[in-house]
């Protein structure tokens, strides 16, 4: 099997920035040829989980997203933060500070790309469950964030009818779908 890494000649910071930074890089291919410029988003690693209360019931959240102008759904989740001890951690902390709800169990569903081909980061899956509910938000400056519970069956029709515009989450619910057995 060929080899179809590229080696990359040079890098330049075009922008640095806690959500964010770009990079021009000057790369070569395994065939020789010479890739100039080749654009890299830096991201930090990313965290999401399909979240079920000990009712049985999924977390949504909704929220407005700015760069397409859209209010949404999506599932809890976040940036790891170098504070954060393992994945787990991460994604136990941005529950209770997104929803409010500390869980008792966490099931790794696996790893997943928003684009391989741009972003050099990886999102991790989780399914959560027993979530019980603790305390009041504690949301970042930039968030406002809605919680709501719903029914599997519920979530089901809103990814159906593509009302879960994220693709990243919906992958998430369909790997935490499989892993309930429930597609």
């Amino acid at each position: 099997m060929k080899d179809l890494r590229w080696k990359k000649i040079s890098s330049e910071y075009l922008s640095r920035d806690i959500w964010g930074t770009v990079r021009k890089d000057v790369c070569r291919t395994g065939e020789g040829k010479i890739i100039d410029p080749y654009y890299v988003y830096e991201f930090p690693t990313w965290v999401t989980a399909v979240a079920i209360t000990e009712g049985g019931k999924i977390i949504m959240e909704r929220q407005y997203r700015y760069a397409l102008d859209v209010t949404c759904y999506e599932i809890p989740g976040g940036c790891v933060d170098e504070a954060d001890s393992s994945l787990e951690m991460a994604i136990a902390r941005e529950l209770l500070e997104e929803t409010g709800y500390r869980f008792s169990n966490f099931e790794y569903l696996g790893k997943t790309s928003s684009n391989p081909s741009t972003n050099n980061n990886w999102m991790h899956m989780f399914l959560a469950t027993g979530g019980r509910y603790e305390r009041e938000q504690q949301l970042d400056h930039n968030e406002e964030i809605e919680v709501y519970l719903f029914t599997l069956e519920e979530v089901k029709k809103l990814l159906a009818e593509n009302q879960i515009i994220q693709s990243m989450h919906v992958t998430t619910l369909y790997y935490a779908l499989a892993k309930m057995k429930s597609l």
